[in-house]
């Protein structure tokens, strides 16, 4: 039986991704987000266990000004569709994560590496919450574990030990569990909502020598 198309979501289309795209490729800086990275981040945002407002968000995305307001309007319309698309998707099971492309001698190939970027950084949006789940609930860094063996293949997740690099088929199958990856999360997070107490502690000023720099690893946290 197939999906009534008024149920459908509606995602970006081919012309709108590409028209993004080309913006944020435009507008990059060195350590800046391309689409694949802005896609990771809003996915880690969607599955995550509090709601990241835009406001919160859009300084890892945007870091100029708009041209123009038809321009500004454009963009964040753009970026508004990507965002809300992410959750309709996993509702109806499909999700297929944005990945980048590398040039290899056999020729172009997919990484994950800018989605894990990405991804990592809306982890960071909710450091606090995330670390403290993670170290408290072995549950949910299993089902993490194909996007973190994605992360540390990539250099994105530095890990405890060595680990020899992914196969092809090995990486292959890490990315195909993607989409099923982010629907379990998101369950966990519904199922087993943050506590009064953990928001609490996770708001408390970390006063540190390092509390001004970006989140570091620490037992297989993300970095960027």
């Amino acid at each position: 039986m197939n999906t009534p198309k008024t149920d459908w979501p509606s995602s970006l289309d081919d012309k709108e991704l590409d028209e993004l795209d080309q913006y944020l490729r435009a507008h990059v800086g060195e350590d800046d987000l391309l689409l694949d990275g802005v896609h990771g981040l809003l996915s880690a945002l969607t599955v995550g266990p509090l709601q990241v407002l835009p406001d919160e968000w859009l300084p890892e995305v945007l870091h100029e000004p708009f041209a123009d307001e038809t321009e500004g309007n454009r963009v964040l319309a753009l970026l508004a569709k990507l965002n809300d698309s992410i959750s309709a998707e996993l509702d109806v099971d499909a999700y297929e994560p944005i990945l980048g492309e590398v040039d290899t001698e056999l020729g172009p190939v997919l990484s994950a590496a800018g989605w894990c970027e990405g991804f990592s950084r809306g982890i960071d949006l909710r450091a606090g919450l995330w670390e403290k789940r993670l170290a408290d609930d072995p549950q949910l860094m299993e089902m993490l574990g194909p996007v973190m063996a994605l992360a540390v293949d990539e250099g994105i997740l530095n890990a405890d030990a060595e680990f020899e690099k992914l196969s092809d088929e090995e990486y292959d199958e890490c990315l195909t569990q993607v989409p099923s990856v982010l629907g379990a999360v998101n369950q966990y997070w519904q199922a087993h909502p943050v506590t009064e107490a953990e928001i609490e502690a996770a708001s408390r000023p970390v006063e540190s020598e390092e509390s001004s720099q970006p989140p570091r690893h620490r037992s297989g946290h993300w970095v960027h």
